[in-house]
């Protein structure tokens, strides 16, 4: 067997031997080396020592009354949730308004394409297989600007409606 002459490795190896966590093979080799080496004896002790100390001593607690003091009085603040402190409203409102002008000004445009000169006097048809959506649809990086106007504002409307949620079960309680 490896000498064990290191102090960490001494120390590691009497914690185990006193917390009975090591072999029954390195147990025996411990026991003859407390009993022989003065060095390993003095060790020993000092670690059984504050072994003692420490199952002998309490953890010290606060009282129940203490904890419930507290948690009460941590109640009685509201906590703003995080986003209301650097989010505002205005420029929220002010994104979802140039988003609606947008697919309003693309609307507007796409009524311009019409053909109103074939009118018939009873009833107005609108012919849309007339309308040349690759003028305005054949551009990749407008298409990319849709896609993400739809994800925005399907993320605008899943915030309405969790905001709306949220008010409901309020009122609830």
């Amino acid at each position: 067997m490896k000498r064990m002459d290191t102090q960490q490795n001494i120390e590691n190896k009497l914690w185990e031997y006193i917390d009975g966590r090591c072999a029954a093979d390195e147990r025996t080799v411990i026991e003859q080396l407390l009993e022989n080496d003065r060095l390993w004896k003095q060790k020993y002790n000092e670690l059984l020592e504050i072994h003692h100390l420490m199952q002998s001593s309490e953890l010290e607690e606060p009282s129940m009354r203490f904890t419930k003091n507290v948690m009460e009085q941590i109640a009685k603040f509201h906590i703003t949730p995080a986003t209301k402190t650097y989010i505002d409203k205005k420029i929220i409102w002010s994104i979802a308004a140039f988003f609606i002008l947008l697919f309003t000004a693309f609307l507007i445009y796409g009524i311009g394409q019409l053909d109103w000169s074939t009118k018939s006097d009873s009833n107005i048809s609108i012919d849309f297989s007339k309308v040349d959506y690759s003028k305005i649809f054949s551009n990749t990086y407008v298409n990319i600007f849709m896609m993400i106007n739809v994800v925005l504002g399907l993320f605008l409307l899943d915030n309405y409606f969790s905001q709306k949620r949220k008010k409901m079960r309020k009122e609830a309680w």
